[in-house]
């Protein structure tokens, strides 16, 4: 709910000096930034949704349990690879191709720390264990996800005013 509430008083402050967006975009809880932007959910429904979605996470995925790492210098085929021999310590598996030479990988702790070393003995420039509270974009929060399906038919989403590129 935080972060919603930065990007919206960001938004509202640009909005204040003449500045509108023509298109918007937002990665995962900042698409939610986006929709509002577009005129396509109101605020007043989307704060007590992303509230409901951080919790449905932490339900899904305890405290510690989880983590991401970014891996830096490995194609998409290296780091897929990478994963694949240390998920035999629980899930790993890419989660953000940021760009062809950084992907963010995702999944149980174990997991992680193995495929970075691993990594890291291929040749990986950097891995980068991320400040993070769960093992975001991984299948292991598939059940808040289906949960939150639940939640978002709740909400009435508006056809956008500009367009939004979902992600």
């Amino acid at each position: 709910p935080a972060v919603l509430l930065v990007s919206m008083a960001a938004m509202l402050a640009l909005k204040e000096r003449g500045i509108f967006p023509v298109m918007v975009a937002g990665l995962s809880l900042g698409e939610y930034g986006a929709l509002i932007a577009a005129e396509s959910l109101s605020f007043e429904e989307a704060l007590p949704l992303v509230q409901k979605r951080g919790k449905l996470m932490q339900e899904a995925v305890p405290l510690g349990v989880g983590t991401m790492a970014a891996i830096i210098g490995l194609n998409k085929t290296q780091v897929e690879d990478c994963c694949k021999q240390a998920s035999d310590l629980g899930v790993v598996e890419p989660a953000n191709y940021n760009c062809p030479d950084q992907i963010v990988i995702s999944g149980h702790v174990p997991a992680v720390e193995k495929a970075c070393e691993i990594a890291n003995n291929i040749g990986a420039k950097r891995t980068i264990k991320l400040s993070v509270s769960g093992p975001f974009h991984s299948s292991l929060l598939k059940p808040a996800g289906e949960a939150l399906r639940a939640e978002l038919s709740k909400v009435q989403v508006y056809k956008p005013t500009i367009p939004v590129i979902s992600n």
